[in-house]
């Protein structure tokens, strides 16, 4: 019965934390940008991007992000490139998954 119930307190608070921190993840996701990072980021350091509310662009280093205008040519180029190998590595995961 005392395993029991510590297994129904662990599940309790599992959920109450997964609910709680939601809110978050989705924020971080929807933020805006007031001023745009002037000088281009290397390809080789960029990790990932996601668009803001503003339709602007961010790109996500390991350590930082970096909120860039949308109508640039290398932020255009980066984007386009970064689709291409991840449009690559999951023909590739698919193909070596079917051999």
């Amino acid at each position: 019965m005392r395993i029991l119930m510590s297994l129904l307190l662990l599940v309790l608070f599992c959920s109450i934390q997964l609910t709680s921190s939601a809110p978050n993840a989705l924020e971080a996701q929807s933020s805006c940008c007031f001023q745009f990072y002037k000088k281009k980021i290397p390809l080789n350091l960029v990790v990932s991007f996601y668009q803001t509310r503003m339709s602007s662009k961010d790109f996500r280093t390991a350590g930082r992000e970096f909120c860039v205008d949308p109508n640039s040519s290398w932020v255009n180029s980066h984007i386009a490139k970064m689709n291409s190998r991840t449009t690559t590595a999951t023909t590739a995961k698919t193909l070596s998954t079917t051999v």
